[in-house]
């Protein structure tokens, strides 16, 4: 992976810059998609639809959401059809939600961990690839919803 998505709200702004240049160091390329500082009003939300858009699009393989907490990024881009996101603050979780759930977007709370605990969830959830086997089929049938409530509207 080349590329990821990354967004937060001003929240957590200081905590996307660290992993922006975290992400440099790993050879691997932020798009930043907002937002653009501390004194930033934009909602969550708006920047999550955004990076989960993308995610979903193809645009990026990956994605990652940062607000305070983490839930509330998790909880909107798991609206967009197709995302699995996955909120994380240990991790072992980060790990599992990669080789468990496929989980395109990872998502932290910049109120909840430090800057170096960040860093190390990223590693793990970036290092860690989808096994398929028994979780495939639970996969599928998050898709299988997805696809069955996108062809209601």
């Amino acid at each position: 992976m080349d590329r990821i998505a990354i967004g937060c709200d001003q929240n957590a702004f200081e905590l996307k810059e660290n992993l922006k240049s975290y992400l440099l160091e790993l050879g691997i390329e932020p798009v930043d998609f907002g937002c653009e500082g501390i004194d930033d009003g934009v909602d969550y939300p708006q920047i999550a639809i955004r990076v989960a858009d993308s995610v979903a699009g193809k645009e990026f393989e990956r994605g990652i959401l940062l607000c305070g907490t983490g839930i509330g990024m998790a909880i909107t881009a798991n609206k967009i059809p197709g995302i699995r996101a996955a909120c994380c603050h240990d991790p072992y979780s980060a790990e599992r939600a990669m080789k468990s759930n496929n989980a395109q977007i990872l998502t932290m709370g910049a109120q909840i961990i430090a800057p170096a605990l960040a860093r190390v969830i990223l590693d793990h959830w970036l290092h860690s690839e989808f096994l398929g086997g028994r979780s495939a089929a639970k996969v599928k049938q998050i898709d299988d919803l997805d696809e069955m409530y996108r062809s209601k509207r």
